[in-house]
């Protein structure tokens, strides 16, 4: 593939993004029609079987023109796709958008999952930042009814776990507060190793409290990746490639199974740098569900301190530019919030 000369890259490139934009296959008249190749017919279709038997290109039916295959985008991608810029004015409009919000990871999230699936007609992707070490920040209890507690616990950085709990015995809401101001000052920045080695006696319902929080800091170090956000699976059936519901079927399960897709997200080696972009293109031979579908993943955060991945899920023939584009300005969108909460 490296031989290829500068006039099949010009036609392969062609007929990526004509397949894009039409989901049909591309012959070779319109190509020298609509693009005024100065070519025979004759010779691009010759340089379109070249292509072929190459494996970049596929013949759907005997009759029909070619479409790229999985090879074909790989290539299409990596090494014939110039660089594309969002638009001021797109910028201006996602930046106003998140300047509305309130500094909370769950809104910031929801809002990012949202724009970014409209934005590239694709489903997205997001997964709450993870500190490298899950670190306790403040704790509020509030009766509720009898013994029954409503803990908030928030770590370094915003996540916060709430969880209804039945004391063993009935605690008053003042009693509740000293609890919650005595454990935010005590256990202020204690992950769940320094959790497991209080010394000081705790009495009552503090020793229940106490290890409802060193479970919950154990849970989240232990998750391979932190809540996972999703929007837009619609946009991912919507295309023309999926018009057979067995292959609909088993892509939007994948998708919805957060078991898969927290693998998914592990098996996936991401760039080092914050705003590193990668490409999985037709599964790339893992994910058979997803041989329909690409997937364009970047890392976001403060690396050391606290990171967490976004991205999209589209059909194979993504407009990549602008989706590559829109991935790299969520993850450093996304990475500004990280740096100013931690």
């Amino acid at each position: 593939m490296d031989t290829l000369t500068t006039r099949q890259r010009k036609i392969l490139s062609l007929i990526v993004h004509e397949h894009i934009s039409s989901a049909d296959p591309v012959g070779s008249n319109k190509l020298v029609k609509k693009y005024g190749l100065g070519l025979s017919s004759a010779t691009v279709r010759n340089e379109m079987v070249a292509l072929t038997d190459i494996g970049l290109l596929r013949q759907p039916h005997t009759s029909a023109g070619r479409i790229p295959t999985e090879a074909g985008y790989r290539f299409f991608v990596r090494q014939l796709m110039n660089e594309t810029s969002l638009p001021p004015a797109t910028r201006a409009t996602i930046n106003h958008q998140f300047s509305q919000m309130t500094n909370d990871i769950q809104q910031w999230m929801r809002l990012a999952a949202s724009v970014l699936a409209k934005r590239t007609n694709s489903a997205s992707i997001i997964t709450a930042p993870q500190a490298n070490q899950v670190q306790f920040k403040h704790l509020e209890l509030i009766a509720t009814h009898g013994r029954q507690v409503l803990a908030i616990l928030v770590f370094e950085g915003g996540q916060i776990h709430q969880q209804i709990l039945t004391l063993e015995e009935p605690v008053s809401q003042d009693q509740l507060s000293v609890i919650s101001n005595k454990f935010s000052h005590q256990f202020a920045g204690f992950n769940a190793a320094l959790m497991r080695e209080i010394q000081e006696p705790l009495e009552g319902v503090e020793i229940q409290i106490s290890s409802w929080i060193k479970n919950e800091l154990i849970r989240s170090e232990q998750l391979p990746t932190g809540e996972i956000m999703l929007d837009g699976l619609t946009n991912v059936l919507s295309g023309p490639e999926f018009a057979d519901s067995e292959e609909a079927r088993r892509a939007l399960s994948l998708l919805e199974e957060r078991s898969m897709l927290q693998d998914l997200l592990s098996q996936t080696i991401l760039p080092d740098t914050i705003g590193g972009v990668q490409v999985l293109i037709g599964g790339e031979g893992n994910w058979e569900d997803l041989r329909q579908c690409s997937i364009i993943l970047s890392k976001y955060g403060s690396p050391g301190v606290a990171t967490g991945t976004l991205g999209i899920v589209g059909p194979i023939r993504m407009s990549y530019g602008n989706s590559i584009s829109l991935v790299r300005f969520f993850s450093g969108l996304l990475s500004d919030f990280v740096i100013q909460q931690w």
